[in-house]
């Protein structure tokens, strides 16, 4: 199947389910100085029907084949150096949901796609961040789903219509950054540059195309947008949002609820897509 051009139908079920998101987890500092970004996040999981489960997909977890994290209580990875120690200290003590980690893997088969499970690995920084931020008490059970860089956008895109089978169940979250250019980032770190402006003009671009429903635009940003490459050197924090995109199904309702730059060259944009029989919600 080509997956730029015929998109799968989402079934009654899958239109009735929760919206996805596609969240920023920023620096790891973004845990201990959220900002504006933050409050973003925290609101919009206080006024969004409380989730059975959150499936989380981050950047940080990239695997061959498409692997489900079904641990029943899961490690806070601390995966980076060079931080504050009070970042070093902080715990994100999750449970997880065996029942509906199967529950993935089995639409994952489904669509054709292989998948493994992983009933030991903790959540990076990339998932826990955000879901501090979301569920502070930690009280919402976690599944971890593993990206895969090697399959492009059409590969996540593809992952995120098998889960659409289960968006009744779980909010899925994608959490990665709209823009993620680390060289740029030490280039304006140490020396002061500004912010390049391919990051509004990116960040814009993808705004335009989502509003317009242009999936295959998004899937081909490389070659069609502005700046497609500078933005995203290594494709691992954009493909979250294509299976965000993904798993709300036909004629979802893309809306974008922050927009803003941190460290300069971070897009922090964070977006819902919502099933296009819900309407539109905030």
């Amino acid at each position: 199947m080509d997956f730029n051009t015929a998109p799968m139908t989402a079934s009654p079920r899958t239109a009735a389910g929760l919206a996805s998101l596609f969240v920023p987890h920023g620096a790891p500092t973004f845990a201990l100085q959220p900002g504006a970004a933050g409050a973003a996040l925290t609101a919009i999981a206080a006024r969004r029907p409380r989730p059975r489960a959150v499936l989380i997909v981050s950047a940080h977890w990239d695997t061959v084949v498409p692997t489900v994290g079904a641990a029943t209580r899961f490690d806070t990875i601390h995966d980076f150096s060079g931080f504050p120690p009070a970042l070093h200290a902080l715990r994100y003590p999750a449970t997880g949901c065996p029942e509906l980690a199967r529950s993935v893997a089995a639409v994952i088969e489904a669509a054709g796609l292989p998948v493994r499970f992983d009933t030991t690995r903790g959540l990076d920084h990339g998932a826990w961040v955000p879901l501090r931020l979301m569920f502070p008490d930690a009280d919402v059970p976690v599944i971890a789903l593993s990206i895969q860089t090697a399959g492009g956008p059409d590969q996540a895109w593809r992952l995120g219509r098998a889960l659409a089978a289960l968006q009744h169940d779980l909010l899925v979250i994608g959490s990665g950054n709209l823009t993620h250019n680390l060289r740029d980032w030490h280039a304006v770190s140490h020396l002061g540059a500004d912010t390049p402006a391919y990051v509004r003009a990116f960040a814009e671009w993808v705004a335009d195309t989502l509003s317009a429903g242009d999936t295959t635009a998004l899937l081909d940003y490389r070659r069609r947008a502005p700046g497609g490459v500078q933005a995203h050197p290594s494709e691992e924090h954009l493909l979250p949002l294509f299976v965000a995109l993904g798993a709300a199904g036909d004629g979802a309702q893309a809306t974008r609820f922050h927009a803003g730059i941190d460290e300069h060259v971070l897009a922090m944009d964070a977006w819902t897509f919502t099933p296009a029989t819900q309407g539109d919600l905030p």
